[in-house]
């Protein structure tokens, strides 16, 4: 299971990357990398997910300094953060960042 102190570290030390998917959907949705960082420095994980066949996985919920909202799906792969997806949550999936819809 992930823990927030492990994320927040990896980002501090440069150790994660976007999935392909996840540099899509953060350019789809008009997000800097340094927004990104942000709503990781300050997250909380919502949600953790077991095994799939692609490892363990989780959501973080953060927002940036000017308060926007961001979903992080991040997971591990060998030492380092794997940004796996990230979006603005919206309805009609989420009613808040923290309430799916």
């Amino acid at each position: 299971m992930f823990n927030i102190t492990w994320i927040q570290e990896r980002v501090n030390k440069g150790e994660y990357y976007f999935s392909r998917h996840g540099e899509q959907e953060r350019q789809n949705d008009n997000l800097t990398i340094s927004e990104v960082e942000e709503a990781l420095f300050n997250g909380k994980i919502l949600e953790q997910y077991e095994e799939t066949g692609r490892g363990e996985s989780c959501l973080v919920v953060g927002f940036t300094n000017y308060g926007k909202p961001i979903h992080i799906v991040c997971g591990q792969m060998a030492d380092h953060l794997a940004i796996i997806t990230v979006y603005i949550p919206s309805p009609p999936h989420f009613k808040t960042p923290y309430e799916r819809g």
